[in-house]
């Protein structure tokens, strides 16, 4: 607390103050004899007890505090330290390598100078080294070893200072760079995972997957005829991109990049309800003349963390045949027009589409192969039914895990249990699920009711048979809120160690 001086003059009452100051005063006037006797000199009062409890525990806390910070520092630095000695980097061999050849370099410097002509520089320099110690305080060789370390921390110093020039001259963040090349390093180490499908479920599953692993494979459907993605079908006749550009979004790095790909344009003449990345991929496939010489570029330009790929680069139309003779034609039109019919199969117009290289090359490398979670007849089984991408993963020795949903659809799989889920995937793609994931975390019920007046209810699975329940996995991957979803993260933590098992 601030204590104000108090002017106390040469005569006070005090008698030992007094005293104190009439020397004060006396050795005042031997320095300047002009100087009047009496004047006034400006002192701090004594600091009272709680005043110096108070300063001492200012201190103490201070010093503390500092000692706390500058521990916590210390661990952070060697905690990013320690990061760098992480298998797989390809750090160390480098940093090894340099350390050996500073070792052999220094022995052989040294042995140029000592039989060279450069022999007295070295004498005069072991010399000047010898006089900054008393040999009998410290020995004279540690001195050139601490002269040796000093010099390797200034050359390693020079080293990360000129990787942080040369990264701030091609636009990179140094303080980013050890999790960037973590990230790369540990996740091209990470399990080739196959995911089919479309629509937000396929989005959120390659979200939860991409901070395990950079060796996903999205096989997208592109039979989707409303909205924007119809739009452009029907104006470019081009496959419908609006599923692709949910999971380029979902994989994107950045976070800034995803946002501009989801942007729906809310006016302006012919852009009107049209999302971004739709109008992107549009652009690249009126460039390249088809998706398929588009995509290397679409890969490039939106630097994401995988691949994504259509099942097919033909565009195609949805047909449902319908349990009472009826058939409908578009997806957007399958729940509006289905009634209380039940949905016998599904085909597409035209069929024998063909299927991208890479996605034949992904499936055959695959380690896992996933179906959904998503729409059964709208977004997972029209990928499937593509020729030469069922017969890949009908031949493919990867476990093939069907992420259940956990609601029905509304006019689509309405009154169909696990089962019946089950017998479409087979009836469709001609091999069965190893794995059906199942959530097993209660639903609320204020979540059940709002569905319900939707028209959904929960996904049941009364009476499995014997060969279905063997296949059954279960797993907590409700997302938190008011929503019946898949929850990213435990999604992929479950699917992973599904993968682990097999």
């Amino acid at each position: 607390m601030p204590i104000n001086p108090v002017p106390i003059r040469e005569d006070a009452t005090a008698p030992g103050r007094a005293a104190e100051l009439a020397d004060q005063a006396g050795q005042s006037s031997q320095a300047d004899t002009g100087r009047d006797q009496a004047q006034t000199i400006m002192i701090r009062p004594a600091p009272t007890l709680p005043t110096r409890l108070y300063a001492v525990g200012r201190l103490y806390t201070r010093g503390k505090l500092d000692s706390r910070e500058r521990l916590g520092r210390s661990r952070r630095w060697l905690g990013s330290m320690s990061r760098w000695l992480t298998p797989g980097l390809g750090i160390k061999r480098w940093f090894g390598l340099f350390a050996v050849c500073s070792l052999v370099g220094a022995f052989a410097f040294l042995h140029l100078t000592w039989t060279g002509p450069l022999h007295f520089a070295a004498t005069r320099w072991i010399l000047y080294l010898n006089k900054l110690t008393d040999p009998q305080v410290m020995p004279l060789w540690m001195v050139g070893g601490i002269v040796t370390l000093l010099a390797l921390v200034g050359a390693v110093t020079s080293m990360v200072m000129l990787n942080r020039s040369v990264l701030r001259a091609t636009g990179n963040d140094p303080s980013t760079t050890l999790d960037t090349i973590h990230s790369v390093r540990t996740l091209s180490r990470g399990p080739r995972v196959v995911a089919v499908g479309g629509g937000t479920g396929l989005a959120k599953l390659l979200g939860g997957l991409k901070d395990h692993s950079g060796n996903l494979t999205a096989v997208v459907t592109v039979a989707d005829d409303g909205g924007s993605s119809g739009r452009l079908r029907e104006s470019l006749d081009m496959i419908a991109p609006g599923d692709l550009t949910d999971c380029y979004a979902a994989l994107s790095d950045s976070p800034v990049l995803a946002r501009l790909l989801l942007h729906r344009f809310e006016r302006g003449d012919g852009l009107e309800g049209h999302t971004f990345g739709n109008l992107l991929l549009a652009t690249l496939s009126e460039e390249q003349g088809g998706l398929q010489g588009a995509m290397q570029d679409v890969h490039e330009v939106l630097n994401v963390r995988g691949e994504v790929f259509p099942a097919t680069t033909s565009p195609t139309a949805l047909v449902a045949e319908l349990s009472d003779g009826r058939t409908v034609r578009g997806e957007s039109q399958l729940a509006l027009q289905k009634g209380s019919a039940r949905i016998v199969r599904v085909r597409l117009d035209p069929p024998d589409l063909p299927a991208l290289p890479a996605v034949l090359e992904a499936v055959r490398q695959a380690s896992l192969i996933v179906l959904g979670p998503g729409s059964l007849y709208t977004s997972i089984l029209p990928a499937l039914l593509v020729p030469e991408v069922a017969q890949a993963i009908r031949d493919s020795s990867a476990p093939l895990v069907y992420a259940a949903p956990i609601m029905t659809e509304p006019g689509e799989t309405d009154a169909m249990n696990l089962g019946d889920h089950d017998d479409a995937i087979f009836a469709h793609l001609g091999r069965r699920a190893d794995v059906l994931l199942v959530n097993s975390q209660p639903v609320p019920l204020a979540v059940v009711d709002r569905y319900a007046a939707e028209g959904a209810a929960l996904l049941g699975s009364p009476g499995l048979e014997a060969q279905l329940r063997k296949r059954v996995r279960y797993a907590p991957l409700l997302a938190p809120g008011l929503v019946a979803h898949h929850d990213p993260a435990a999604l992929a933590k479950a699917l992973l160690a599904l993968k682990r098992r097999n």
